[in-house]
């Protein structure tokens, strides 16, 4: 219902590319915590950045549905590789290109989209989480130009050697006794800006995950980003968008949880027959089909109505929420039927069963989603 031909194609290039070239390293690249920069080089090269922004600005021009199975498909062999593109495309390039002046589009986009350069999105603090307004890093206008003193933590791309900025929500002022909030553009290169990757994570190893510092840091007041006071609009609305990229590394995360769980099942025997034969394990393989399907279409669902210009909030959290949850319990029947195995580096189950945990976390918790749910259900 929701797909045509130039999304299958998307599909198959995107799966090529994510067999042959990142699931022979993806494993050692998680062992090592290492960020390929050679991926994401080649990712680039595939015009996956930049999907969803016109041709004018450097992007590929396709619809969010087209870049939302780009997602699940590299979620579907590695997930490290799946965020480093989710994040640069939703949380990066998409407020610059939703919120950014003429001049600002101009200057970044078309770097961006090339894959030689990444962006920030500068939101969560060590007191602000799930709490966007508990932002306590401040941005104070004297002279023409901002300066941000705080901190950001767990921030996707955002210590490589290729990111070249981030936005950032900070507190700049007050508004009838409550904080403004406002986005701002930081390039890396800005003196008192120091970002600082993150190690021993459970999952997404091979992503950059980093904390970034201000002190002192003065951009120009050019660098606001939208308009001023509306900077959690811009992150809330961002996060809209961002959860269908979410979305679509569970159902990719699943979708190769259950092709390996489905494969092993198949090879493995025990009582003298394959573990398929058991009423215990088909019936776990076609739970976790029937889910993935469901999945799969709320996901595109939500992609259609964006594309569609229609609303796509409540549709967005229910995709987020669902997918995620699903995935936790694919990734989990999965390692069941692997049994011990499951357990170990040498199987790559392993790596989807740690990999599936921060996305019932990230960008919203499930918490936080069906509070989202539960406001546009009682409003409507």
């Amino acid at each position: 219902m929701y797909t045509n031909e130039q999304h299958d194609l998307i599909r198959q290039s995107v799966r090529d590319f994510a067999v042959q070239d990142i699931k022979p390293v993806a494993r050692e690249l998680d062992k090592k915590e290492m960020f390929s920069y050679e991926l994401t080089k080649k990712m680039g090269e595939l015009g996956l950045f930049g999907m969803m922004i016109p041709e004018e600005y450097g992007g590929q021009g396709m619809d969010y549905l087209s870049y939302i199975i780009a997602v699940e498909e590299l979620a579907r062999v590695d997930s490290s590789q799946a965020a480093t593109l989710a994040a640069h495309n939703s949380l990066g390039i998409g407020p610059l290109y939703n919120f950014g002046t003429e001049e600002q589009k101009k200057k970044y986009l078309p770097k961006l989209c090339t894959g030689e350069a990444l962006w920030a999105f500068g939101l969560t603090e060590a007191e602000a989480g799930s709490d966007s307004r508990g932002t306590k890093t401040t941005a104070k206008l004297e002279g023409g130009q901002w300066t941000i003193n705080g901190s950001k933590i767990f921030i996707t791309n955002g210590a490589t050697d290729i990111t070249i900025g981030a936005t950032v929500q900070a507190v700049t002022g007050d508004q009838d006794g409550k904080k403004e909030y406002s986005t701002i553009i930081v390039e890396s290169s800005t003196p008192g800006f120091d970002a600082i990757a993150m190690h021993d994570k459970l999952c997404w190893r091979a992503s950059n995950t980093s904390q970034l510092f201000f002190d002192n840091c003065k951009v120009p007041e050019t660098n606001l980003l939208g308009e001023r006071g509306l900077g959690s609009k811009i992150m809330l609305k961002t996060l809209d968008s961002g959860r269908l990229s979410i979305a679509a590394m569970g159902l990719g995360l699943a979708q190769g949880a259950f092709e390996m769980a489905l494969r092993y099942a198949k090879e493995r025997e025990q009582f003298g027959k394959p573990l398929t034969q058991f009423q215990a394990i088909s019936f776990k393989l076609a739970d976790m089909a029937t889910k993935i399907e469901l999945a799969r279409n709320l996901l595109y669902k939500a992609c259609w109505l964006k594309d569609n210009h229609k609303p796509f909030g409540k549709e967005a959290a229910m995709a987020k929420l669902y997918c995620s949850e699903m995935a936790k319990e694919v990734a989990d029947d999965a390692v069941q039927i692997h049994g011990g195995y499951g357990l170990m580096g040498e199987y790559d189950i392993e790596r989807f069963y740690r990999d599936q945990r921060l996305l019932q976390i990230g960008e919203g918790t499930s918490e936080i989603q069906r509070v989202v749910i539960s406001r546009y259900v009682i409003n409507e």
